[in-house]
């Protein structure tokens, strides 16, 4: 790392590089025992361990979740930061989103920051997220009121390019079904209407209203029902549909066209309709500028440029956007592959446990908790922060 006239970043370089070999060995344990969401309780178990013989103050199973936990240092006095630590893994694919390095350097970054900081003013709150992939863990701690208090939340995402914000968009599902009437298809054929025709019909309406969506926006289905036997008009079909959008507020016009498409078929088709949410829905993501140009100068001294996303991409979705309408958030990529690799695979599952991804997690680590340093100690960082994130917040409304 470059040599920086300030003595607490050096302080907590020092203390990331002393814990290396330990933090490495975390990552490597959750990379080799992935769990899924909400079973991640080696994952918790382990982390919490690490914390609680820091002497951090733990406090297990928050939010109603056994696999979510916070841990907290500090006499409560001050600024408050949060570093976000994820750790479920993907079925079938295991750490192929690199859940292990987000925990590994949150964890890294929670203890380097207690001990550089010493007993000063300040608190520092590990948050163990669980549920990223599937479930929403945030979006449960955030409406739980685990983020009250704090004046940011930090975290980092290993990927192909090293951007100092993500653009993740926003992210609901909807569960369409279409109840029609059963009849023998040769015996009584006119008797019949037929569920899953109306629900194919849905799909080709979505096809055509897809050629105008505004850029981000995007919907995808899949068939979850439809029918028992070839010789019976199916009575029931339902279809399961993801909806993205750019914004928040794109994503709820899209599931209002998809609603409005659906109410159609079903009164062109003789069939009724039933529409609802499934899971949790995903906000998307506000980058607060602020923080994070200081994550890209800090991780920029271990020798990572940090740049901004090419225009017009946007990727995939979050939980962490529910945390950011709260609180001043960051969310950065950092590269553990080429540009021409991609996410949810086999070939990112083995890059998070090799010695590239190591170094990544390291600078990670050590580019959190001086950016939650500056939060809690350099003047004026945590207003600068705020007044991004109402401005931020009053351009959304």
């Amino acid at each position: 790392m470059a040599d920086d006239p300030n003595p607490l970043y050096s302080r907590i370089s020092g203390e990331v590089a002393m814990r290396a070999n330990r933090l490495w060995s975390v990552a490597l344990e959750l990379h080799g025992d992935p769990e899924t969401a909400f079973e991640e309780h080696r994952a918790a178990r382990l982390l919490t361990g690490e914390l609680a013989a820091a002497n951090f103050h733990v406090n297990r199973g928050v939010a109603g979740m056994p696999t979510a936990f916070t841990a907290r240092a500090g006499g409560g006095q001050g600024r408050c930061v949060a570093l976000l630590l994820e750790y479920d893994a993907l079925p079938g694919l295991g750490h192929a989103c690199g859940h292990n390095l987000i925990a590994a350097a949150g964890l890294g970054a929670a203890l380097a920051l207690k001990a550089a900081l010493g007993e000063g003013l300040g608190t520092v709150l590990a948050v163990g997220t669980p549920a990223e992939e599937s479930g929403g863990g945030k979006v449960l701690e955030a409406d739980a009121g685990l983020f009250e208090g704090a004046d940011a939340a930090l975290m980092f995402h290993p990927g192909t390019r090293d951007w100092f914000y993500a653009p993740l968009t926003a992210h609901a599902q909807l569960r369409i079904g279409f109840h029609g009437r059963a009849a023998n298809p040769t015996g009584n054929p006119t008797e019949g209407v037929d569920a899953l025709a109306a629900l194919i019909q849905l799909f080709n309406t979505l096809a055509v209203l897809e050629r105008r969506l505004p850029s981000g926006s995007h919907a995808q289905g899949i068939v979850t029902e439809g029918g028992r036997a070839t010789n019976i008009v199916p009575e029931y079909a339902e279809g399961l549909f993801g909806l993205r959008g750019a914004t928040t507020a794109a994503r709820e016009e899209l599931a209002a066209l998809l609603e409005q498409a659906s109410r159609g078929v079903a009164a062109a088709t003789g069939t009724t309709v039933h529409i609802e949410r499934v899971g949790v829905d995903y906000d998307h993501f506000r980058s607060n500028d602020v923080l994070a140009q200081r994550f890209a100068h800090h991780i920029g001294r271990c020798g990572i440029a940090m740049r901004e996303p090419e225009p017009g991409i946007y990727l995939g979705s979050s939980d962490i956007g529910n945390v950011s309408t709260r609180v001043p958030a960051i969310h950065p990529f950092v590269a553990i592959t080429e540009p021409d690799a991609c996410d949810h695979t086999p070939e990112f599952a083995a890059a998070a446990a090799t010695p590239r991804a190591r170094d990544v997690m390291l600078a990670a680590a050590t580019g959190l908790a001086c950016t939650a340093a500056d939060i809690l100690r350099t003047d004026g960082v945590a207003e600068q922060a705020w007044n991004f994130h109402r401005a931020q917040a009053a351009a959304d409304t």
